[in-house]
């Protein structure tokens, strides 16, 4: 089974669907704890935006709990207005979604200015409750999946402010799990250059300790595809950085960038080396 977060119909359970069985629970952190405890495989976690950017939620919920990322997926994200058999923009009073699905259709809202946007815990979520309260006055934003899912009528595509809504979803398992034979013929590992691995660390607050740490990368030749950094929830106003790069950490030049790192900063966690799940 594969965990993730929402109702059926949500972008979440297409990149679930890629991969194996979906499961659906209501919080990130209800699955995040069905890996941990093994109630399920695998699952999978938005973790960035082409357009509302990481998902930090899930970033700290990686360091927190005992898993690994084994596979990442990119879904396009195509957000259609949902409404009842019959009803209509021009009648509705609220428009409901999850919060990132709305602020991604600013344009259609100041189309619009009399829908009130409202706030649902999740896209398909909100198709739901149309489905279910039968209120011809609320609409919902959503996947075509969603609306096929719980027989709404599709009033208008390719709803967002921009093309290229893409968003990255991890792959996570627990870490003492070994990669599936499954999961391996889904991911398009053929050698080094086609993995990329993703890590965390903090450095001590000294005058050009960043560029040190980044240098450990840079004299490598290891391509760098996403630095982030985040508070550091222990300790006030300091920081934690993300770092996605190209290759395996079992790689020798990769093995020695990261032990280089470790020689100066407090911490190293490698979140894990994975495959591209393609759709």
């Amino acid at each position: 089974m594969i965990a993730y977060q929402g109702e059926p119909g949500a972008y979440s359970e297409i990149a679930a669907l890629r991969i194996g069985r979906p499961e659906p629970f209501e919080s990130f952190e209800e699955v995040f704890a069905a890996v941990e405890n093994r109630d399920v495989d695998f699952a999978v976690i938005p973790i960035e935006n082409s357009l509302g950017g990481s998902i930090h939620q899930n970033y700290d919920l990686l360091l927190q709990h005992p898993v690994t990322i084994v596979a990442e997926t990119f879904v396009k994200v195509e957000h259609c207005l949902l409404g009842l058999r019959g009803s209509s923009i021009e009648h509705a009073l609220k428009v409901l979604s999850h919060p990132q699905a709305l602020a991604q259709c600013r344009n259609f809202f100041a189309a619009y200015k009399g829908l009130k946007a409202e706030v649902a815990y999740d896209t398909a979520g909100s198709a739901k409750m149309i489905a279910t309260e039968k209120d011809p006055t609320k609409l919902a934003i959503a996947s075509k999946r969603a609306g096929e899912l719980y027989g709404l009528e599709i009033l208008r595509e390719n709803l967002a402010d921009e093309e290229w809504n893409i968003t990255r979803f991890f792959c996570i398992a627990h870490t003492e799990n070994p990669e599936s034979l499954h999961l391996r013929k889904l991911t398009a590992k053929l050698d080094g250059s086609q993995y990329k691995t993703s890590i965390a660390f903090a450095l001590p607050n000294e005058q050009g300790s960043l560029f040190k740490a980044l240098s450990t990368f840079a004299m490598r030749n290891i391509d760098l595809t996403k630095i982030e950094s985040r508070p550091f929830r222990k300790k006030a106003f300091e920081y934690l950085f993300y770092i996605d790069f190209i290759g395996h950490y079992t790689d020798m030049n990769i093995v020695n960038a990261l032990n280089h790192l470790r020689e100066f900063a407090t911490i190293v966690n490698v979140l894990g080396s994975y495959g591209v799940v393609p759709e």
